[in-house]
């Protein structure tokens, strides 16, 4: 299996090659030449076997330059009883008025979000990559956050041997729960600075450091590289593949689907794309996937291009109750148009264009292909409080408010399309503990305490939930980080905090 990127296919290089370098030197995005595929049989046989068992079948497809013994000792590795108690990925049913819905809940690791799912992993498969590619240099894992993906990328490089993590994250675009987890992380290589902007701003930034000659070179003459742990990042990807086919599994084993071939749909809260690209990956694998749900909030980029075809992120941009999803420029979308169109020409155009000027429309035969495969739409603050509230009082069912977004927009689907019987799962990406102040107000209409942990221990009171023990542990951690800086600064700061500019 080799892999090239999405602005130019000449050009191919090992798994271990692009989870080391994270992304292409001309700005593409790694993608895999070809699509392994599952057949039927792969199923049955997969539904008898454990997640982790799971995780390296699959994996093993992709991962074509590992041996088995290597990824078995990646994906143990990564996901231990201790990280993930009571299991990576359950399901929960969800039966309202309209559908029953299946929420696959990937929140149920040390820093309670879905991102955890991968950046268990990430670390092994990245050690491992550089041992591949005979390099003896640092890896300095560059990461842009909307919130999530930083904690998750601190708590797994944290003291990784051969590793430094410098987290870039949007100083008002974060809830006070994901702030005070980056701030108070653990670690000696680690290193965390807030951004003068928005998550945007951050991630735009910190591709461009990636491809500037000038820091590179610094980091080379300090026996460094660079790599992501961004959903940029192929390492990122892949092991998301595994939970929707793993959720499947499941319904087999529950005796949800009747019949060989019989299709889902899959709800994914979305911002950057990657959660639902690998589902969509998934599907291609031979998933039975009827629709892939493209849940918005009120920064609506993608579901105005899924169903216009006309990219344009020059729109004001919403701080949200969902902040994970607070993007206007979705990476992995740049994945999916090289899936769709096999033309790196034509992608590096779009591209090129959305930089140049912010907006791009793909041609009828693109958008026809995407409207066979997704469904989009989104829904606004109030709605998202208005579901969170809804569920929890006819469901007993409490949940975030991103997970709240791809339960609401799902029900906008059966009520447009009539799908009541398609099974649904729902990627439920994050515990309610993350956003206390944005669930407790959309659960009792206020909030009486300024206090970050006084609204965590009064949801508690209120539902009688328990506070995961990874967010209680937050209240007596020191705050370490206090760096900022405005979007232009960056390069100077990563080559400061990654000690490269001496």
């Amino acid at each position: 299996m080799q892999y090239r990127s999405t602005r130019d296919f000449r050009k191919t290089v090992s798994a271990a090659q692009a989870i080391a370098q994270g992304i292409c030197e001309d700005g593409g995005l790694f993608v895999p030449q070809s699509i392994p595929h599952l057949e039927w049989k792969d199923f049955e046989q997969m539904r008898k076997l454990s997640y982790v068992e799971r995780a390296e079948t699959i994996l093993a497809q992709f991962l074509t330059d590992f041996s088995a013994k290597e990824i078995h000792s990646c994906v143990q590795a990564a996901y231990t009883d201790q990280k993930f108690p009571g299991g990576p990925a359950p399901l929960s049913v969800l039966q309202t008025s309209s559908c029953t819905m299946y929420l696959l809940e990937l929140w149920h690791g040390p820093t309670c979000a879905f991102k955890d799912m991968a950046l268990q992993l990430l670390p092994h498969l990245l050690t491992q990559s550089l041992k591949k590619i005979h390099t003896d240099k640092t890896a300095v894992i560059l990461v842009a956050t909307s919130g999530d993906t930083g904690k998750a990328a601190l708590e797994g490089f944290k003291d990784v041997p051969g590793t430094k993590i410098l987290v870039f994250y949007p100083q008002n675009g974060v809830s006070p729960m994901q702030k005070r987890q980056m701030l108070t992380q653990e670690g000696s290589n680690v290193a965390v600075c807030a951004i003068e902007g928005n998550f945007d701003d951050a991630q735009t930034g910190v591709k461009k450091i990636f491809t500037d000659e000038t820091v590179c070179h610094a980091l080379d003459s300090h026996g460094m590289m660079f790599s992501s742990a961004n959903s940029i990042n192929l390492g990122r990807l892949l092991p998301q593949i595994v939970y929707y086919i793993s959720a499947y599994c499941d319904l087999m084993n529950m005796k949800k689907i009747s019949h060989e071939g019989m299709k889902i749909n899959i709800s994914v809260p979305t911002g950057n794309f990657g959660n639902i690209l690998a589902a969509y990956y998934a599907k291609e694998m031979g998933l039975p996937v009827n629709r892939l749900i493209c849940a918005s909030n009120a920064n609506n980029v993608l579901t105005d291009f899924l169903r216009t075809g006309v990219y344009n992120r020059n729109r004001p941009f919403y701080t949200t109750i969902s902040p994970s999803m607070d993007i206007l420029i979705s990476s992995n979308l740049e994945r999916l148009l090289s899936s769709l169109t096999e033309s790196d020409i034509q992608v590096k155009e779009w591209m090129d264009a959305l930089v140049s000027c912010g907006h791009y429309q793909v041609d009828s035969q693109t958008l026809s292909n995407m409207q066979s495969i997704f469904w989009a739409g989104f829904c606004d603050d109030t709605q998202t409080s208005a579901e969170i509230r809804k569920l929890y009082q006819t469901e007993n069912y409490l949940c975030d408010t991103h997970t709240a977004v791809a339960v609401n927009v799902y029900e906008q689907y059966v009520a447009a399309t009539g799908d009541r019987e398609t099974p649904a799962i729902i990627a439920s990406t994050a515990s309610p503990y993350k956003f206390a102040d944005s669930v407790l107000k959309a659960i009792t209409g206020r909030v009486s305490s300024d206090d970050d942990f006084a609204k965590i221990h009064e949801l508690s009171a209120e539902t009688g939930t328990q506070v995961p023990r990874p967010i209680a542990a937050l209240q007596d951690k020191p705050v370490r980080f206090s760096d900022s800086c405005k979007p232009a600064e960056m390069f100077r700061k990563a080559l400061e905090l990654t000690g490269a500019d001496v």
